[in-house]
């Protein structure tokens, strides 16, 4: 079994779809072999979402592998997963998600200094199709500049 230190699952996706307001550290209520997938990299999130239900916040579509090593107790990898925030937190993402064009997109799962597993949410909104191409062309054109700036050094 090949645990890593360092881990940092990202949803590239998200980056590419949506322009980020503001970020928020978020606490994942898991079940014992789900935080061993994650710590195996075993994580996806290019379909997951956020959603706010009855007072709390969820994550949904999030797919976390089964646990390789895990018997019958093994998780059932789709599941709804309760996030935990602070009211306050929770309160500024309901009232924007109110508003028409707003989404909360998981960004990253990463393992905290004390090793809990966190979830960094993000309130976004979608960009269109010239804004997507604007982003594409900035980023070629940053790494053109890159590549040239080491033949030169």
């Amino acid at each position: 079994m090949d645990l890593k230190k360092n881990i940092e699952i990202l949803n590239k996706k998200a980056k590419h779809e949506y322009t980020f307001l503001f970020t928020i550290e978020a606490g994942i209520m898991l079940q014992g072999t789900e935080i061993k997938s994650i710590r195996a990299g075993k994580a996806n999130m290019s379909d997951a979402y956020c959603i706010i239900k009855s007072g709390e916040l969820y994550v949904n579509s999030m797919h976390i592998s089964e646990y390789k090593y895990g018997t019958y107790n093994n998780h059932i990898p789709k599941r709804p997963r309760k996030l935990l925030v602070t009211k306050l937190e929770l309160k500024k993402l309901h009232n924007k998600v109110k508003e028409q064009g707003y989404s909360i997109i998981p960004y990253r799962i990463f393992i905290s200094e004390r090793g809990l597993a966190k979830l960094e949410i993000a309130l976004a909104k979608g960009k269109n199709t010239y804004d997507k191409r604007d982003s594409l062309k900035a980023r070629d054109s940053k790494r053109t500049l890159d590549r040239m700036r080491k033949k030169y050094q």
